[in-house]
């Protein structure tokens, strides 16, 4: 069996969130523009699925943006929801599902949506990634037990504890039917 260096895998050491919004009559411009809101226009966004690798630091959008370099590949988790739709809500939102053991994976998950408010949207993303982790750990896990209220956390299994956190951007469609795009990214940074 070959042993490699962590330092020489593609595994990130940081991730931050970010959101945004655009408008124009179109689509893809809408798009361009939510991306320059949410910070990460400038980059070569590669979409990736949903674990978080253990030992991430989560740092701030502020932080996170320092790290990037113009045209640099950049991998991210994003979620994504475009309507030209006079009067549409519509929300993007990453979820995330992050186990109090550092040394185990995360989970995140991407949920687009129309007519959601961003609670609705940043509290299904929640749900959702906690499922997911559940499940890629092999643990039966009732989405309606799950929560614990009074301590704010997940529990699967009989001993695993999962804090949560989302990012969610809604906006409404104006009257007069402009495309409106808005995304919400976990961007990972090695």
């Amino acid at each position: 069996m070959l042993i490699v260096p962590r330092s020489k895998l593609l595994v990130p050491r940081k991730m931050f969130f970010t959101k945004g919004v655009g408008s124009h009559k179109f689509e893809l411009r809408s798009f361009e523009l939510a991306l320059r809101d949410a910070g990460i226009e400038k980059c070569n966004l590669v979409q990736v699925s949903s674990i978080l690798p253990p030992g991430c630091q989560i740092v701030s959008r502020n932080e996170g943006l320092k790290e990037l370099i113009p045209g640099m590949l950049t991998f991210c988790v994003m979620a994504r929801c475009s309507s030209n739709e006079p009067h549409r809500l519509i929300a993007a939102s990453i979820g995330a599902a992050i186990p109090a053991d550092q040394h185990a994976h995360g989970y995140l998950s991407e949920h687009h949506a129309y007519g959601e408010t961003e609670k609705i949207a940043g509290d299904l993303a929640e749900d959702l990634a906690t499922a997911m982790l559940a499940s890629t750990l092999g643990i039966e896990y009732d989405e309606d037990k799950g929560w614990d209220e009074n301590q704010k956390e997940y529990r699967i299994g009989s001993d695993k504890v999962v804090k949560t956190t989302n990012i969610t951007q809604s906006t409404v469609i104006s009257a007069s039917g402009t495309y409106s795009t808005v995304i919400a990214a976990a961007v990972f940074i090695f």
